[in-house]
């Protein structure tokens, strides 16, 4: 094996687009659904982890293999996903210098920042399936009944749903690799894909933080708002005053105050408001 391609689904209580990847498989119900996969350029197959069904031992160990390469769109996902999936330790990742990433390779080219996007452009013949969004809407991330309690669909509850999400998979892979084909007469030079190590690395290992300072910084934000919304109240006579703009209008006329409209004024002919 040489080269693997790699697409998967998962689910998390974490919200992705607000957490980021680090943080969304680190959550206790993050979970691995599908794992659609491609070895050197053939069939694709998909393996339903919610069905009981095992990865190839082969390919499990090519995760870990330097020597295959391994492919996805925005392939950080996969990488930290899998890392977490494979057991390895919160702070340590599958080592980014095996993989590649067909969206980095897009962006080199000016190409969308998106999967649909750059199939569309290239004018694949495989397309990414627009029904995608809803399928992951409904089983990737938790809902909601009508008294806002949390709940979550199985494969069971939509079996329908779940086949064509599994189909969904399996087109992401060949759409993947149809964009790789695509591109192949315009290939990453290694200095940029160097590059690409590098800045996995950098997100990898993160940033220090003092905790400690942090926490007495949110204190110190809350007590100037405390202390500063007693002093508040205490002019106005208002219970909220930073919470009713038409109140605060109201005390300012009633004491007189004259505040200057924020539109841009001519300054050669602004005149100061006549003495009441």
């Amino acid at each position: 094996m040489k080269t693997l391609s790699i697409d998967i689904e998962t689910y998390s209580d974490a919200p992705l687009k607000k957490c980021g990847v680090y943080r969304y498989c680190e959550d206790s119900s993050f979970e691995i659904l599908l794992f659609g996969y491609s070895v050197d350029g053939g069939p694709v197959q998909v393996v339903d982890f919610t069905a009981g069904e095992q990865l190839p031992a082969e390919v499990r160990s090519a995760l870990t293999d330097q020597a295959v390469t391994k492919w996805a769109f925005n392939a950080l996902f996969e990488r930290v996903c899998l890392s977490r999936w494979l057991g390895m330790p919160v702070g340590e990742y599958l080592d980014p210098a095996s993989w590649r990433c067909t969206m980095v390779w897009a962006a080199t080219l000016g190409l969308p920042l998106s999967l649909e996007g750059v199939g569309a452009v290239l004018g694949l013949e495989k397309q990414k399936l627009k029904e995608g969004k809803d399928l992951i809407r409904y089983f990737c991330t938790p809902a909601k009944d009508r008294d806002g309690n949390p709940y979550r669909h199985r494969p069971e509850d939509a079996p329908e749903k779940w086949r064509r999400f599994k189909a969904y998979n399996l087109r992401d892979v060949e759409t993947e690799m149809s964009i790789q084909q695509k591109l192949s007469k315009f290939p990453v030079s290694e200095s940029e894909w160097g590059n690409y190590q590098l800045d996995q690395r950098i997100n990898d290992r993160g940033i220090m933080l003092d905790r400690v300072f942090v926490a007495q910084a949110i204190r110190c934000d809350e007590q100037f708002k405390r202390t500063h919304l007693e002093m508040a109240r205490s002019v106005t006579g208002l219970e909220t005053p930073t919470l009713r703009p038409s109140s605060r209008h109201g005390w300012r006329r009633r004491a007189s105050l004259w505040i200057p409209s924020p539109k841009p004024l001519c300054w050669n002919c602004w005149k100061p408001p006549a003495a009441r």
